[in-house]
């Protein structure tokens, strides 16, 4: 493929996306990374593209939301081992939230296999992901459908959420940065992401290389809420990441690296080039687990959930812990 065609390509998929890996640039062009990351700067420079951590983005500062066919297909092998680090933070009879997006659907994929679990989200996809799964309790918000991302929104899955109260949330956004923590492209999203992380003990962060330094518009989680961020190994050259993931870390931030030197499938790892840090709770943060397995599986609203004598008590308890 000559260059010209390379990089018609490659802005052709940045148009479609909003924000593309080089990683995905590079297997789509058949190419190597070096020589994308050369036709990258070389659209730049005619401003028609901006160059971002490991990926690149439309022009303008701030990304737009990319449909969920288009995200559905961008690095799924970052999304799965940072899906398979974050199931493994979970133990059986948790209470927990699930935002949507494309990782925390991979998230509930692995979720149907713990038994005991109570799971509260406003996507249809982590919904049914969990369908069928043995022993593990769904509990969708109320609200508006939402048809790019396949999530309830509005003031209907904001008010389901009043008054309720979990282990942890596990969220994911369309960046993440040290400055203003995670944010996305779209009001709406960014409103019941909002109340997801009021009703949390600990907020988990999912959030590929990619995304590390993206800002966009409405910011969800601020960074001294984040209690952990699970990430891929970003590229040895992407020292951008590297710088970002340091700030997220000195700001408190744990954060959990998949793939990292070291750590076998992935773990507590430091940033490459920068010094180790301990893995330790934030200032007033807890580690709370829900108490005993649901029965049946079913599928219920979050009103429905707190207004059960049963699940009140669970809440209570939750609260005691």
């Amino acid at each position: 493929m000559f260059a010209a065609e390379r990089r018609q390509l490659i802005l052709e998929m940045v148009r479609a996306n909003g924000a593309v890996s080089l990683r995905e640039l590079a297997r789509v062009v058949q190419t190597s990374e070096v020589t994308v990351r050369r036709d990258v700067r070389a659209l730049e420079a005619e401003g028609l593209l901006d160059r971002r951590h490991g990926g690149a983005v439309l022009p303008g500062g701030f990304t737009r939301e990319s449909g969920f066919p288009q995200k559905s297909h961008l690095a799924t092998a970052e999304k799965t081992a940072i899906a398979d680090l974050a199931a493994s933070l979970v133990e059986e009879g948790e209470a927990v939230v699930v935002g949507a997006g494309t990782t925390t659907q991979e998230l509930a994929r692995r979720l149907a296999r713990i038994p005991g679990l109570t799971v509260v989200t406003n996507s249809l996809l982590v919904a049914q992901a969990l369908a069928h799964a043995n022993r593990v309790e769904v509990v969708m918000t109320g609200g508006t459908l939402r048809g790019s991302n396949y999530a309830l929104v509005g003031s209907g899955a904001e008010q389901s959420l009043q008054g309720l109260r979990v282990s942890r949330a596990f969220l994911s956004g369309s960046g993440l940065t040290a400055e203003r923590g995670l944010s996305t492209s779209n009001m709406l999203s960014a409103s019941v992401d909002r109340a997801l992380v009021q009703a949390a003990a600990e907020v988990v962060v999912l959030a590929d290389h990619t995304k590390l330094g993206t800002d966009t518009m409405f910011q969800t989680v601020p960074t001294d809420v984040i209690t952990r961020l699970v990430t891929d190994d970003p590229p040895a050259h992407d020292d951008r990441a590297a710088t970002e993931l340091q700030a997220l870390a000195d700001q408190g931030v744990q954060i959990t690296v998949a793939g990292a030197a070291g750590s076998g499938s992935g773990g507590d790892a430091t940033p490459p080039g920068h010094r180790p840090r301990r893995d330790t709770a934030l200032p007033g943060q807890r580690r709370t687990h829900g108490g005993g397995g649901p029965g049946p599986q079913a599928l219920r609203s979050a009103g429905a959930l707190a207004e059960q004598p049963g699940e009140r008590a669970r809440v209570a308890d939750l609260r005691r812990r």
